[in-house]
């Protein structure tokens, strides 16, 4: 069997409030292979913000380890571990994070020249992000000149213009309605079925979650269950279990 994409070895990330020390995530062992869709499903206060910032090795265990690829990121120098993260991960957030000044196309190349992707490879690979999510006709237009899921669409066209391996998205549709996020979760699964991209979805909402074909939950920094999604749908009509209830 080939190595998983990421993988959690008995993690621990421990936060120092004042003369308290918390324990955000305990003991969390997990792995994401490649070509999955996961949600990572908890309240607030579970600990999936602080799982989002790990997986997308954006931190580092306090205790425990975690491989991306095969390597332990605690062992790697910051700017290794930024070009593996750069190259391997895209990340979609609930705040589109875009710059004003810039057009979707800007925005969309700026991964690309972090990367130093020679200037016409670059301009071909965002134009082609932007058409995989159906905004090839607004590729001069600012943030302002878009509409709230047009603005994550350019997101998540960014997040593709290097091909990565992973997309790691943080409740990408919580500044969206509900129609509109339908739409926004329909391409993050086609990217998925037909890109073969590794998904990671972070949400507290159980109808989002519905669109992965599995779900960690967390409660108080633990895993309390890593199942398939018996329900899985499409369309997120369906919801298999409330987690505040466990």
């Amino acid at each position: 069997m080939s190595e998983p994409l990421i993988a959690f070895r008995d993690v621990w990330k421990t936060y120092q409030m004042g003369e308290v020390q918390v324990n955000a995530l305990q003991n969390v062992s997990v792995s994401i292979d490649r070509g999955e869709f996961a949600a990572i499903i908890g309240p607030s206060g579970s600990g999936k913000s602080t799982m989002m910032n790990l997986v997308g090795c954006l931190d580092v265990p306090s205790d425990g380890e975690i491989f991306l690829k095969s390597r332990n990121i605690s062992e790697m120098t910051e700017s290794d571990l930024s070009t593996l993260r750069g190259k391997t991960i895209g990340f979609v957030f609930q705040q589109y994070n875009l710059i004003p000044g810039m057009t979707a196309l800007e925005n969309v190349l700026l991964p690309l020249e972090v990367q130093e992707v020679e200037d016409d490879v670059a301009m071909e690979r965002a134009k082609e992000a932007l058409d995989m999510v159906g905004l090839s006709d607004k590729l001069n237009n600012r943030p302002n000149q878009l509409s709230g899921g047009q603005q994550q669409r350019v997101s998540i066209a960014r997040s593709l213009a290097c091909d990565p391996e992973l997309i790691l998205a943080d409740e990408p549709t919580g500044a969206l309605d509900s129609k509109t996020g339908r739409e926004v979760m329909n391409i993050l699964q086609r990217l998925w079925k037909e890109k073969g991209k590794t998904v990671v979805m972070v949400t507290h909402d159980m109808n989002l979650a519905q669109y992965a074909e599995r779900h960690i939950v967390l409660k108080d920094g633990q895993i309390v269950r890593d199942e398939p999604n018996d329900n899985f749908s499409v369309d997120g009509s369906q919801t298999t279990f409330d987690y505040h209830n466990i």
